[in-house]
């Protein structure tokens, strides 16, 4: 199974940033690298009127659009009260062929998960009490069990990532 790491911690705490310096250091290590983004609202990707919105609006339950350089496949979920677990273990089918998967929310999965946290915008680390607590990247002097990078250090956490969820892969 693909390897799905999720990026965690409050709004605004720099989960967007770290993951836009985490996967160019993952694909300068030659995997392929699939994202998800945990989003409360409604996705409208499609603009009203056009093809492929009317055939999702005469029902299709899947809609792809493919280019010369990219696919976009717009899918109704099938159970829209799902948990965090079981929606991300849904939507992980679609990228298979990613050597691994980043994730960012889902802190309420059960998945390894890394945790952005920054003592300005809050007391304490979100997940510092989950089992799945992988690593917490911040700015803070932080005393706890598991590794602690700092808010620039995406390299190592790249080589962290490597070395804890994808190195018994390769073999």
């Amino acid at each position: 199974m693909t390897p799905i790491i999720s990026i965690v911690g409050y709004s605004d705490a720099g989960k967007t940033t770290l993951l836009e310096k985490l996967v160019p250091e993952l694909k300068k290590k030659g995997y392929r690298v699939g994202t998800i983004k945990n989003s409360h609202h409604e996705l409208n990707f499609d603009k009203k009127g056009k093809d492929s919105w009317r055939h999702f609006a005469a029902g299709a339950d899947a809609v792809v659009m493919a280019s010369v350089d990219k696919t976009v496949m717009i899918r109704r979920k099938e159970s829209k009260g799902a948990d965090s677990q079981s929606q991300l273990s849904y939507l992980v089918k679609h990228l298979t062929d990613m050597d691994v998967i980043i994730a960012e929310g889902y802190k309420n999965a059960g998945f390894p998960k890394i945790e952005v946290f920054r003592p300005l915008a809050q007391e304490e680390p979100v997940c510092l009490n989950d089992d799945t607590l992988a690593a917490i990247v911040t700015d803070a002097d932080l005393s706890v069990s598991v590794p602690v990078f700092g808010l620039e250090e995406s390299m190592q956490i790249a080589d962290f990532i490597e070395r804890e969820f994808l190195s018994s892969q390769a073999s």
